[in-house]
């Protein structure tokens, strides 16, 4: 084998892949196929959870350090102000979920981030490598490029986008469609005469017109230009092109936009793989579920299917657990990549409020065959839940949480002895009483309110993640 894992893209998916991974002792490769990490700040919004998961990732200082908040939206009428609309429903940080709102990051920036820690964790990145087709067996994958040598894996991870070239070769259909058909133009400009203290909206002036919305991009001299086209309209992506469009919609002269540094254009669509796994292959992000932007789900998702796809594959190679266990990454991720695909189709259309359904904070699995909930009158955490932040002693839990092992939280009752890190304490208000076992990816495994429960004993559920 040349490596254990072969993750191809290198887009923010793949990158957090490769850093959990990595720093389980996983041998990964990352490679993709252009020759740079992508210039756009399409996915700008890092939601709570994920900043849950940058946090044990070792990357949410340097995400905080070069994002903001998100502006309050300013909406314009023939030059004037008129009025504030408020992008997200307010929430306040509380002591079990200290990320209440989305952190914008432009994704450029974001990956840069994670390509770092990937580089001081000592992985790597192999650029110009687009992968054309593999084969697999019983005991390998081997993927040939358009230029290099094959790479043999023991399995390969698709990150490679929704035109996955991966997920085609599998035979794996999408279902789904078009949210909305009209186009829409994304670009990030340079724009003089336009305050960066506001998320500027351009009502549509007439029939046929579409909106026109720009958004300072925290942490840079940029703003992100978004202007949607009536169906069938062609969409200029050139610098005249951008200030045309600014011009008519806005109270800006052509020259205000004075650079374009990147731009694209796209249907809002929205699809999910019918498989996320076959064989030694799995599907992750883009490659297996495409959102509307609307909502900033898509890239969110995307992450989280890393987080959860990383401590498995960690777990086979370098645990001794049973190649079985990576059946339940489809098991559990497809579900939540279908649910969130309806959310941000919900927000597009207006039927959803950003705010509780978009944090991605209440997600769990209660319903995974990984999930065991022994005691027969639980309290406010359950098996499957995401295991909240709190205080117990003198031990915050994200931090006792942080790092790839598993965690036992004895609140209340006697701690056994265990293979895994144990934080004992009393009962919690938070939590209740009983034994709480934490899975990697920071959600309750095992509850019980003894070691032996009502079912499988935590002794049993322990064995089946280790040799």
């Amino acid at each position: 084998m040349n490596t254990d894992v072969l993750v191809v893209g290198a887009g923010p998916t793949g990158l957090a892949l490769g850093i959990d991974l990595v720093r389980r002792g996983v041998d990964a490769l990352v490679v993709e196929k252009a020759d740079r990490l992508f210039p756009g700040s399409r996915g700008k919004g890092i939601q709570p959870r994920t900043m849950e998961v940058f946090d044990d990732l070792g990357v949410l200082d340097a995400i905080l350090a070069v994002g903001g908040e998100y502006p309050v939206g300013m909406v314009w009428q023939d030059g004037e102000r008129v009025g504030e609309h408020r992008m997200f429903d307010p929430a306040e940080a509380t002591d079990d979920s200290p990320y209440s709102t989305p952190w914008m990051v432009p994704q450029w920036r974001t990956q840069e981030v994670l390509y770092a820690r990937l580089e001081e964790l000592g992985g790597r990145v192999s650029f110009g490598r687009e992968a054309v087709g593999f084969e697999q067996d019983a005991d390998g994958v081997t993927v040939r490029f358009a230029v290099g040598a094959d790479v043999r894996a023991r399995y390969v991870v698709a990150a490679d986008g929704g035109r996955s070239v991966v997920r085609r070769g599998l035979g794996i259909g999408m279902t789904g469609g078009t949210v909305d058909p009209n186009p829409v133009l994304v670009a990030d400009v340079r724009i003089s005469g336009l305050d960066r203290d506001n998320w500027h909206v351009f009502p549509p002036r007439g029939e046929g017109d579409g909106f026109l919305a720009i958004c300072p991009l925290a942490g840079t001299e940029d703003f992100q230009l978004v202007a949607q086209f009536p169906e069938g309209a062609p969409v200029d992506l050139s610098l005249e092109g951008i200030r045309k469009v600014a011009a008519a919609r806005s109270h800006l002269a052509p020259e205000d936009i004075t650079e374009v540094r990147w731009a694209s254009d796209f249907r809002p669509r929205a699809a999910l793989a019918d498989r996320f796994a076959s064989g030694r292959v799995f599907l992750a992000g883009d490659a297996a579920h495409v959102h509307s932007p609307a909502g900033g789900q898509g890239l969110n998702t995307s992450v989280q299917d890393a987080y959860n796809l990383g401590w498995k594959l960690g777990a086979v190679l370098r645990g001794g657990a049973p190649a079985s266990l990576l059946d339940t990454y489809e098991e559990e991720r497809r579900p939540i990549a279908a649910h969130m695909l309806g959310i941000s189709t919900g927000v597009h259309r207006g039927e959803v409020r950003r705010g509780k359904a978009t944090v991605q904070l209440g997600l769990g699995y209660p319903e995974s065959s990984l999930t065991e909930e022994t005691r027969a009158e639980a309290g406010p955490v359950r098996a499957g839940d995401r295991a909240p932040d709190a205080r117990v002693g003198d031990v915050r839990l994200f931090d006792a949480f942080r790092g790839p092992h598993w965690t036992l939280l004895a609140l209340g009752v006697e701690a056994p002895e265990v293979p895994v890190r144990v934080v004992p304490g009393p009962a919690h208000e938070k939590y209740g009483t009983g034994l709480f076992l934490i899975r990697p990816d920071g959600y309750v495994g095992w509850a019980g309110g003894s070691t032996v429960g009502v079912g499988v004993g935590i002794g049993e559920y322990l064995a089946r993640f280790s040799a």
